[in-house]
């Protein structure tokens, strides 16, 4: 690309230059799509942050992130970097900043103004949203969250107006796709529920008057589970022999049948130019039936050439969504709500910054870069010591796994540890342990009944990870006694 120094060198130049902004406006006006990715942080062994941002953004010239917080490690590795952020505020939050303005200035000095003046490091971060909970309207949480979102966005768009950054830093509110409904699945008939009329009838027009869009977080793995008027060639990406018939439009694609209900439902609240951004979208590689690397691989090159395509729907032919977010940069270990969450296996990258299958995420043609210089605990594992009475081991695993001092996701059906007979799953239980509190010999003992070993036990597809150094790594003084559940705990997952 020509630079403005370079442009200025003579006419011919300046004239090409010219051309080619045009040409890139044009382009823009028509589909361009930017790219990003979420990088989550629940993970018990995170990457430092200077490496993610190094090794994986840069390196693979990712130009935009979504963060769940305002951690102030990741945003110091940020500055000086040009990438776009958005900065997420956690639901657990929403009711301070809903009842004190003064707790919204003090969120927005802390964590966006000394930020994006430069003032917290070495550099810049360029923050272009604050991004009010995530996802606080899903039934599952019915009142807990949603009554705070407007007063929390109300007082934090004041205090980006008094600093001022209220024009470069745009207020938004992360939703799920159960925020609206559709008559057997037909976008034309989208429509938010029932119970947000009023509460949209509030943001909506607040959205509109800063100029923000419409975030919504897209899961079509779990929306394939739930919907059956939808196929896994749909939520692929595939072709799809029998499209979505909607009066005279045609879905073959989960992706846009889900934007475009939104499109619906916007329209049918009175915001139908509204702009829409995808917050999250995504496809696990692990715990669970169909969440296996192939498929993700297959569904990320699908809606990426989908979105290079020019991303339209039949609803907005020519008005694909502003941003979309790939979901997510890394696997994180602490996500979901249960031990067997394949929500801890949507990563692009392995807990440790490895890729799990190529995409392009801006790099080009090459294959993705991996973190460097990772630094691994030492090739060692915890395993079942056959030599020992194991009468009571796999309820030993069954407590670490229930509790989430052990994650046992892949043991799921349909995950890669999913076949292990015993007892190999329940080494595999008592090594997760092992390695999330940092390797400790005694986080190996469960009773006498634990072996450590230099013998890798990996099997197949089935990886015994090893652990990274890391400072937030389960003290194993802090871990879950195991012991306390021998004769209560659920067996389910080691069955």
């Amino acid at each position: 690309m020509v630079g403005g120094a370079a442009c200025s060198d003579s006419m011919a130049v300046a004239t090409f230059c010219l051309f080619s902004l045009l040409i890139s406006l044009h382009l823009r006006g028509f589909g361009a799509v930017e790219v990003g990715v979420y990088w989550g942080t629940a993970s018990s062994q995170p990457l430092p942050p200077a490496a993610v941002v190094a090794g994986l953004l840069q390196a693979n010239n990712i130009s935009r992130v979504m963060l769940p917080d305002a951690d102030p490690l990741v945003l110091q590795s940020l500055s000086g970097t040009g990438i776009a952020v958005a900065l997420g505020i956690p639901n657990e939050m929403l009711g301070a900043l809903n009842a004190s303005r003064k707790a919204a200035e003090g969120w927005v000095h802390d964590n966006v103004t000394r930020y994006v003046s430069g003032n917290a490091g070495a550099g810049v971060v360029r923050i272009e949203y604050v991004a009010i909970g995530d996802e606080p309207f899903l039934l599952r949480h019915g009142d807990k969250y949603g009554p705070f979102v407007q007063g929390a966005a109300t007082n934090i768009r004041l205090a980006l107006a008094a600093v001022p950054l209220a024009s470069r830093v745009k207020v938004v509110v992360p939703c799920g796709t159960d925020v609206f409904v559709a008559n057997s699945s037909l976008p034309s008939s989208g429509r938010f529920r029932a119970d947000l009329n009023r509460t949209m009838g509030q943001l909506l027009p607040f959205l509109k008057d800063q100029g923000s869009p419409f975030v919504v977080n897209i899961y079509p793995f779990f929306i394939l589970q739930q919907n059956r008027n939808f196929t896994t060639e749909m939520a692929l990406f595939q072709p799809v022999p029998r499209p979505l018939r909607d009066g005279r439009s045609e879905y073959s694609s989960l992706f846009a049948a889900a934007i475009d209900t939104l499109v619906s439902s916007l329209s049918a609240a009175g915001s139908g130019a509204m702009e829409v951004v995808v917050g999250k979208i995504g496809w696990p590689t692990d715990g669970a039936v169909a969440a296996t690397v192939p498929n993700a691989q297959i569904f990320m090159t699908g809606l990426l050439q989908h979105l290079q395509g020019g991303g339209g729907t039949p609803l907005r032919p020519k008005r694909p969504p502003a941003t979309v977010y790939l979901f997510s940069l890394l696997d994180e270990d602490l996500a979901g709500g249960g031990s067997g969450s394949v929500e801890r296996h949507f990563g692009v990258f392995t807990f440790d910054g490895q890729a799990k299958y190529s995409v392009d995420l801006g790099q080009g043609p090459r294959a993705l870069d991996g973190a460097k210089g990772v630094d691994y605990l030492p090739s060692r594992w915890c395993v079942v010591d056959n030599n020992k009475d194991l009468s009571n081991v796999s309820t030993a695993a069954a407590a670490a796994c229930s509790t989430a001092a052990a994650d046992c996701s892949t043991l799921a059906a349909g995950g890669s540890c999913g076949n292990l007979s015993w007892p190999g799953n329940v080494s595999y239980a008592f090594n997760s342990y092992y390695q999330r509190s940092g390797q400790s010999p005694e986080s190996c003992d469960f009773g006498g009944m634990g072996l450590i070993t230099t013998v890798d036990p990996s099997a197949g597809e089935c990886r015994f990870a090893v652990g990274i150094r890391a400072s937030s790594s389960f003290p194993a003084a802090l871990l879950f006694p195991w012991w306390s559940l021998l004769m209560t705990a659920p067996l389910l997952l080691l069955h």
